[in-house]
């Protein structure tokens, strides 16, 4: 499903290039469950908007259902990306004057879902997430764990087969990062590919098989034992 052949990226921005991902290649299937752990700056986070089409590589392919992400034109790479992944990002990137409805109901709109269609459709996500009785509250007037749970809403407005989540609970309290990774885990249940990247061995645990990227490489697929010495 996804897929990385030889990739490598680097950026040469004043001064000597620094190769950030080195000749990675790495396959993932469908309804798989995958962590990334390492030491801070190993390239878990471009790694991960690389597969997700955010990121173009220096040399090498990433392929989603066999297509070429970045042989794509721009507006094709975006179609896709908007068609079948969402991403949770640590920092939710919610719109602060929108209300929670209006968040969820961005992508509805982007996507061209008629206006009642995008209210009902975020409505319901929101109340699959105990959020019913927030529909109107800005992120200001939720608590942090109410806003990850809109961003999550958010992420599932147009039903995406794949789940991209750069460090989902790294702003939370243990009870409300449980409750993301459980939910996280009820989507994969539900067929969906989920690919997580974290520093929390406890978190990095939840996941089918957990892959440890380190100088831009992957250098092995951990077992729960090793992950304190790692992540």
């Amino acid at each position: 499903m996804l897929k990385m052949e030889s990739v490598t990226k680097t950026y040469n921005h004043r001064g000597p290039a620094v190769t950030v991902l080195s000749d990675v290649t790495l396959e993932i299937h469908r309804g798989d469950f995958v962590s990334i752990v390492g030491p801070s700056g190993s390239g878990k986070s471009t790694l991960l908007l690389a597969l997700g089409g955010m990121l173009s590589p220096s040399s090498g392919r990433i392929l989603l259902d066999g297509d070429s992400l970045y042989d794509l034109e721009p507006d094709q790479r975006a179609a896709l990306r908007g068609e079948k992944i969402g991403f949770v990002f640590q920092t939710f990137n919610l719109g602060p004057y929108l209300s929670a409805l209006e968040n969820v109901q961005v992508p509805l709109f982007l996507g061209g879902a008629p206006g009642e269609e995008q209210k009902a459709r975020a409505a319901s996500l929101l109340e699959s997430l105990g959020l019913g009785d927030r529909l109107e509250h800005k992120p200001c007037e939720l608590s942090v764990g109410q806003q990850q749970r809109v961003a999550l809403a958010r992420v599932l407005a147009n039903d995406p087969s794949v789940i991209l989540a750069d460090e989902p609970t790294g702003s939370l309290d243990p009870e409300t990062s449980s409750q993301v990774i459980a939910f996280l885990e009820e989507l994969n249940q539900e067929g969906r590919t989920v690919v997580m990247v974290t520093h929390d061995p406890k978190v990095a645990q939840r996941a089918n098989r957990t892959l440890v990227l380190d100088r831009g490489a992957i250098t092995s697929q951990a077992s729960p034992r090793r992950l304190g010495s790692v992540a």
